[in-house]
């Protein structure tokens, strides 16, 4: 573990401290693509709450690599509405626009209308498991700030996998953690759980994300069964199925950029 208390300090006006703790496995200046992504949604979570409202689904555009420091966030409701609202964010770092997001947070009411379509049920979670990640990559601090627990798959073999995952400390420093934000800081490591090319030949960027969900996630477990698919033009998609202990949640799907190193 990194030391870290959380992965963000508040700094006040809309200004946030990336902690070590946000680092990914590709640089010790880079934040992974998790901690940021769920800043963006405890951010506009925050901007127009009312009562039985929710974000419905959450878009992140990755605009470039994002570096670890200091980050300024800016919200602002684009399409006003009594039932319906489009909010947006940007986070600055070092004076770069690094992230943009756009949420739908739309009205829900109990009774509106029929419960349809599957409930998936949740694979059991498992006991602890040993925390191991890249072959031939040393740990880093968001991998381990994060518990793992596969019930498909693994960080070290290719292909689909199903894994259960729980955030070890806070995502702000002092503030509440909720289950959205839990589940957009796991979500943007589908595509490496579910790497099909080896890491040592190739990088996959994804360049965005892309969250829907029929209802809000509860509880300090979230997990995900995420599948890779890359075109022989380097091209590719994540596909995958988000679930806390209740069942499935909702999905979400990342575009790759792929190419040899």
């Amino acid at each position: 573990m990194s030391g870290e208390t959380a992965f963000y300090e508040p700094l006040g006006g809309g200004r946030y401290r990336a902690t070590r703790a946000t680092v990914g496995p590709w640089s010790p200046e880079l934040q992974h693509g998790g901690p940021p992504s769920a800043l963006l949604a405890h951010v506009l979570e925050r901007l127009s709450p009312r009562p039985g409202a929710r974000i419905a689904r959450l878009s992140v555009e990755l605009l470039g690599p994002v570096e670890v420091g200091e980050m300024r966030i800016a919200a602002a409701v684009e399409r006003p509405g009594k039932r319906i609202q489009l909010l947006s964010a940007r986070a600055e770092v070092n004076g770069r626009e690094a992230m943009r997001a756009l949420a739908w947070q739309l009205q829900a009411e109990p009774g509106r209308s029929p419960e349809a379509g599957p409930r998936e049920p949740a694979p059991p979670l498992p006991p602890p498991q040993p925390q191991g990640f890249f072959p031939g990559l040393p740990t880093f601090p968001y991998g381990e700030a994060l518990e793992w627990r596969f019930t498909e798959g693994h960080f070290a073999e290719p292909g689909p996998a199903t894994v259960w995952t729980r955030c070890r400390i806070p995502l702000v420093e002092g503030q509440p953690f909720s289950g959205l934000c839990r589940m957009i800081a796991m979500v943007d490591s589908a595509n490496g759980v579910s790497w099909v090319l080896p890491l040592e030949t190739h990088t996959f960027v994804p360049v965005d994300l892309n969250v829907v969900l029929r209802r809000l996630p509860e509880g300090e477990w979230m997990g995900m069964s995420a599948t890779t698919s890359v075109e022989g033009d380097g091209l590719g998609y994540v596909e995958t199925r988000l679930f806390d202990a209740a069942g499935t949640v909702g999905a979400s799907l990342h575009t790759l950029f792929v190419t040899p190193r």
